[in-house]
């Protein structure tokens, strides 16, 4: 598979030390060289995922930052991420590359901004019955690759939801999300990109489990 060139975390600690436009435009050529390498590398990722999963497309977020409504005004991110998406609607979840160099890199998946009404469907599920989810994420080879359900919370249940329900846990979450974060040397392993496929092979049981909630109604009907 595809090996991160090095020259890619040498040119975003320069930048990070010099994070104007001046610069930038001086060091542009250095900059399309390193963003087409990355681009390469998420296509080869985007192929790995298509020979286990239905993705159909990706897409590698630009470096300029939105400085419209933030105090940090610095006109460039000091990283390149993207995102993988699977086929939708039968298909939810989606998969995210973040490579940034000091030790800044990690990949996630699962529901970053669920829509209103998905987020009452998955809460409404772990009302009725959440075994099935906890025996996902305590699988021993998803728990081993991911760690522990991450995620935006409320501080208490949401509205119409028993505060003392046994999986408030999972129905106060705002986002249903797993990180696995990783070092610049592993990064730069030539087998980095088949530690993040296999990683990504692991959340199937999770992806397919909430696309099968998602498109169903309470009585497990299918809505699409």
């Amino acid at each position: 598979m595809t090996v991160i060139d090095p020259n890619a975390f040498n040119f975003f600690k320069k930048l990070e030390k010099n994070n104007n436009r001046e610069w930038f435009a001086d060091n542009k050529p250095e900059f399309k060289a390193v963003e087409a390498d990355i681009k390469n590398v998420f296509k080869t990722v985007f192929e790995a995922l298509k020979v286990h999963d239905d993705v159909d497309q990706f897409k590698v977020f630009r470096i300029y930052r939105d400085v419209r409504f933030s105090k940090n005004k610095l006109p460039y991110k000091i990283h390149l991420s993207g995102s993988f998406q699977r086929r939708k609607p039968e298909l939810r979840g989606g998969y995210y590359m973040h490579l940034a160099p000091n030790n800044g890199s990690f990949i996630a998946i699962g529901f970053w901004d669920p829509s209103k009404e998905d987020l009452l469907r998955i809460r409404k599920e772990f009302e009725m019955d959440a075994s099935e989810m906890r025996d996902i994420m305590d699988a021993k080879p998803f728990k081993s690759a991911w760690g522990k359900l991450e995620g935006d919370e409320l501080i208490t249940a949401p509205r119409n939801f028993d505060k003392e329900h046994p999986n408030i846990d999972l129905i106060r979450k705002k986002q249903y999300v797993f990180t696995k974060k990783i070092s610049d040397a592993e990064v730069l392993q030539s087998n980095f990109l088949e530690t993040v496929n296999t990683a990504f092979k692991e959340v199937k049981p999770f992806f397919n489990f909430m696309s099968d909630v998602l498109t169903t109604n309470l009585n497990g009907e299918k809505i699409i």
